[in-house]
């Protein structure tokens, strides 16, 4: 064990004594690892979003063949009918008004609900700032989620106008959902009065049911119930209702793949140039080692310590950056109404760092090999 400390102090001694080419090459992998780091955790949140798990409980209903929120338009009596299905555990009536159908980085949604309901349907919605209160009593308040109040510097009793449309924030809340976190929930007819949707016209339902189990079945029990009627609708779990309108933006996503697998690419050549340059400008004094009794192996292990720490700080100060700026800057995408915030977690920051560690690890391997192949004689010549 002290022999491996020894030698990792010896090769953070070694590359102190560079110190522009140490702290370029760092910079280099920084930015590497941040971009790998922010298209990592871009694929991640498109993950949660997407990817159905046994706690999921909740449907959406939709107007048929319709996406943009819009072109959606259902009566609020279904909400009535859909309570009598079998399963159903709650229904709650939403109208929803969006500043962009397409994908945007930059998306304002307001959430239309029935005063009494939000709680009773989302009651992990707790309100950080504000009063709930405040909102009950006022018919153009809003509570807005956490991260979007953040990304427009709102605060309780601010005033803010669009799509049209001027709230005053009643409360900030926050949500285990990433969905609550980015809109603003204001009181359905204000809203439907608001976007000049008409009273008791709304975009959706979201009904959530006994079990998970029952998705399916109260889906298709919904559907056949309104199939005939003039408004049919269009059922689907939530993840898998996002997965549907935003193709678009998971296509996107799924380009970024390539930018991630660039950034790595990148690492490794740069991780690898810094170390055989390193070893090109020691051959006399590995030579030196060699003679004085160190063996081959621990020349090796030394070169590679080297690009370990080089790929272990780079990472650590890449990772830890993107960590931050997606954080602060609570980046959210949005397509057709739904949004997905870009939000890194701690499975991110360990993966990226442990990768920077790999990659410092296998591009030092040939600059590794370089040095055991110069022979004693001819190092001590040159």
């Amino acid at each position: 064990m002290s022999a491996i400390v020894n030698l990792v102090h010896l090769a953070w001694k070694q590359l102190s004594r560079h110190r522009i080419r140490t702290l370029l090459t760092v910079a280099g992998v920084a930015a590497g690892m941040f971009l790998f780091t922010a298209v990592e955790t871009m694929q991640r949140s498109l993950a949660r979003a997407t990817e159905t798990s046994a706690a999921d409980t909740t449907l959406v209903v939709f107007r048929e063949n319709r996406f943009c929120p819009s072109t959606s338009r259902l009566p609020e009596h279904y909400a009535d009918e859909i309570r009598r299905i079998d399963g159903v555990r709650e229904v709650i009536p939403i109208q929803i008004v969006v500043n962009n159908c397409g994908a945007s980085l930059d998306v304002i949604t307001f959430r239309g609900v029935p005063a009494g309901l939000l709680q009773k349907f989302a009651p992990e919605i707790e309100v950080i700032e504000g009063s709930e209160d405040d909102w009950q009593r006022r018919d153009d308040g809003a509570l807005v989620g956490a991260a979007f109040a953040a990304r427009r510097g709102l605060s309780a009793g601010d005033k803010f106008d669009a799509v049209g449309i001027t709230v005053e924030v009643s409360g900030i809340i926050r949500s285990p959902f990433p969905q609550d976190n980015n809109v603003a929930y204001v009181k359905l007819p204000f809203l439907q009065q608001a976007s000049r949707a008409g009273l008791g016209v709304v975009t959706q339902f979201n009904v959530r049911v006994e079990r998970s189990e029952d998705l399916d079945r109260v889906a298709d029990a919904i559907d056949e119930r309104f199939g005939s009627d003039q408004q049919p609708t269009n059922t689907r779990p939530e993840k898998a209702f996002f997965a549907e309108t935003a193709k678009e933006l998971i296509e996107l996503i799924g380009f970024t793949r390539w930018l991630g697998l660039g950034a790595v690419i990148a690492v490794m050549a740069l991780v690898a140039n810094a170390v055989l340059l390193v070893v090109r400008g020691r051959v006399k004094e590995n030579a030196v080692l060699r003679t004085l009794g160190y063996p081959d192996g621990a020349i090796a292990w030394l070169v590679l310590a080297e690009g370990a720490i080089l790929g272990l700080l780079g990472g650590a100060v890449g990772v830890v950056l993107a960590g931050g700026f997606l954080e602060w800057r609570h980046i959210t995408i949005g397509n057709e109404g739904q949004t997905m915030a870009v939000e890194p977690d701690a499975r991110v920051v360990a993966s990226g760092v442990l990768l920077a560690l790999i990659l410092g690890l296998v591009a030092s391997f040939w600059p590794a090999l370089q040095a055991l192949r110069q022979p004693i004689v001819k190092s001590l010549r040159s």
